[in-house]
């Protein structure tokens, strides 16, 4: 192999995962290389641009394991490390101010994925990260005190440390395309099957409906599936339901696919005994009687609306799947394979959306590069 093909530290994955990993390491002074199979790093991060770049949420951190419904504790840890006031400032130090919406939600001032992603890069690369791009993982093996990494395109590389960060399952145009399981198996290493998260569901639209609704909201709702109750909006599409209120129940869906929506959850359904007249936007009352016994207020609080099942994972926000929990220790190294360190979406969470998302992918690669200093400094 050739000798100038040797790194510390080599990053496979260009997300927001693995460049965050990238950004610890090389912050500390160590050299690392950032293999990307795209032509273009932070694709993924461009996609989240689109609906304004939802980094991270307001409200107080201690609230933000339980977004992810599993490992709280795990959760606990990463955030206390990488907090969302390490998000906002991290992107404050890229020249980008944010703010918080009114949902709570934080966005960068001007809402410009791009202008920050090109600091980003651009910080990287002064501080010597080097870039490899249109460069598919295709392999990886021992090689004495590290390992050997072979591409699809260009030569094989041999790292002491490696972070992968190779994504999820949706938005396969972005890179993330989810087809890096059997390269993980292949070591043994126990990978959770792929589910869509944050995504529409399909719903058999009675004669009508979509004539009125399609393409409208329903707001201000109270949304119950598999025992828990949430609050949000939905929208009615073609194919079915989309929106935050199936998205924060995506894990419930799966085993129990129907919800109960409270189109009046602030309103009771009598006043001194009596019934009270039902008022609802259009959409609403479309959908109401499509599904409700009656067009009375009380029907309209408890609509059951089953779903036929999930949109494709291509069309997801993000997915559910990837690497166990289990497998990885507290730096998120594979404990079967020594060295090698996994970040972001690889691992098995889901999120809400509401900056979930993003905060937990810049935590996780966080935790990873710490991993590799660690690694780095400790390892034979």
């Amino acid at each position: 192999m050739d000798p100038d093909a040797s790194f510390a530290c080599a990053v496979v994955g260009g997300g927001p995962a693995g460049l965050r990993a990238a950004e610890v390491i090389a912050a500390a002074g160590g050299p690392v290389a950032v293999w990307e199979q795209k032509a273009s790093v932070g694709r993924k991060f461009l996609v989240a641009g689109r609906g304004g770049l939802n980094l991270t949420h307001s409200e107080s951190a201690a609230n933000f394991p339980p977004r992810y419904r599993e490992n709280p504790e795990r959760w606990a840890s990463l955030l206390a490390d990488f907090p969302p006031e390490a998000l906002r400032a991290w992107a404050h130090g890229l020249g980008v101010e944010t703010y918080v919406g009114t949902s709570g939600r934080v966005f960068p001032r001007g809402q410009q994925a791009a202008r920050l992603l090109r600091a980003w890069v651009s910080r990287l690369r002064a501080t010597g990260v080097t870039f490899r791009v249109g460069q598919s993982l295709q392999g990886f093996r021992r090689d004495g005190g590290g390992w050997e990494l072979t591409f699809a395109c260009g030569p094989a590389i041999r790292a002491r440390a490696v972070v992968l960060a190779l994504g999820g399952a949706s938005w396969p145009e972005t890179g993330s395309d989810g087809r890096w399981p059997a390269l993980l198996a292949a070591h043994d290493v126990e990978i959770q099957p792929w589910l869509a998260a944050n995504g529409g569901w399909e719903v058999e639209w009675p004669e009508g409906v979509l004539a009125e609704a399609e393409g409208q909201p329903l707001k201000n709702l109270a949304v119950a599936a598999g025992g828990r109750t949430v609050r949000g909006e939905l929208l009615v599409t073609r194919y079915g339901l989309e929106g935050g209120a199936l998205y924060q129940l995506s894990r419930e869906l799966r085993s129990d696919p129907h919800i109960v929506i409270d189109f009046k959850p602030d309103t009771p359904a009598e006043r001194d005994g009596k019934p009270r007249p039902l008022k609802l936007s259009p959409a609403a009352a479309v959908v109401v009687r499509a599904f409700a016994a009656s067009p009375s207020l009380a029907a309209a609080k408890a609509v059951r609306i089953p779903l036929r099942g999930p949109r494709p994972i291509e069309e997801a926000i993000s997915s559910a799947g990837g690497v166990a929990w289990p497998e990885l220790d507290e730096m998120q190294m594979l404990r079967r394979l020594p060295g090698v360190f996994v970040a972001g979406e690889m691992i098995d969470w889901e999120a809400p959306t509401g900056g979930y998302l993003l905060q937990g992918c810049f935590a996780t690669g966080d935790r990873a590069g710490r991993g590799v200093l660690r690694w780095l400094e400790t390892a034979p």
